[in-house]
């Protein structure tokens, strides 16, 4: 199975400008997280994708591969089936989230696992929501799984509801999970998923996922102890323990 690890960077974060080339212990994030990846046995190659030439350039300077993409683009994932078209020889893409610097390769190993089974379309990561913080925060999409550990669901309110209990204790009766946002897709079904308009569930939770799951798609789930920590505001620095 040959895979294709592509890492979309954009410029031009709402919250974040210039993200992808913020300084984090002499290294920029896109090089830490295109490092990270690099160490995945299971990846054939690594790509940056981006629209900007400055992180075209920095890319290429540190010795990684890049490619420019459309700037027309509305997600990372439309940024992965463009540089997927043209390297047709990998039948399994993984979309690296490029704001996770110290993303473990093991991750990535266990969402590339998902495809021994000839039948996974899409996988992604979850992993047992731990606290009430996390249950509660809307910037953190949950998910609901089925016995074939297959998304039902992704929200960013807490799914299901606990009838009859105090919000507090919800934890007692339920095991959460939360979405841990990487992906792997089978070529060509990623070059559907992003020719199909957006959902209403979509618009609603805006959240992509939910637009393949309501035109028929399945995602595999597998679940993961490692945590993540994405750079979303300049905040997000100040707590990063540099590695």
């Amino acid at each position: 199975m040959n895979i294709l690890g592509i890492i979309p960077a954009r410029y031009a974060s709402t919250r974040f400008p210039g993200k992808p080339l913020v300084d984090i212990g002499g290294k920029s994030m896109i090089q830490r997280v295109y490092e990270q990846a690099k160490k995945c046995v299971h990846l054939s190659e690594v790509i940056v994708a981006t629209d900007d030439t400055r992180i075209y350039d920095h890319v290429l300077k540190f010795g990684g591969e890049v490619i420019m993409t459309s700037p027309d683009h509305q997600s990372g994932t439309d940024r992965c089936a463009e540089v997927a078209l043209q390297h047709p020889q990998y039948n399994v893409i993984i979309n690296i989230q490029g704001d996770e610097p110290y993303i473990d390769p093991e991750q990535i190993s266990k969402l590339a696992a998902c495809f021994n089974n000839a039948d996974t379309q899409i996988a992604t990561l979850i992993k047992k929501v731990q606290n009430e913080q996390e249950l509660f925060n809307i910037n953190s999409p949950k998910v609901v799984i089925n016995k074939l550990s297959e998304a039902v669901y992704f929200s960013r309110s807490p799914l299901p509801h606990i009838r009859g209990q105090e919000q507090q204790k919800w934890l007692n009766y339920y095991t959460y999970f939360k979405h841990i946002g990487i992906y792997g897709y089978r070529a060509d079904i990623l070059q559907q998923i992003t020719k199909l308009p957006v959902s209403s569930l979509e618009k609603a939770e805006s959240l992509e996922q939910l637009r393949w799951i309501e035109n028929g798609y399945r995602i595999k789930v597998a679940e993961t102890e490692l945590e993540t920590y994405a750079i979303d505001t300049p905040e997000d620095l100040i707590n990063l323990k540099i590695r």
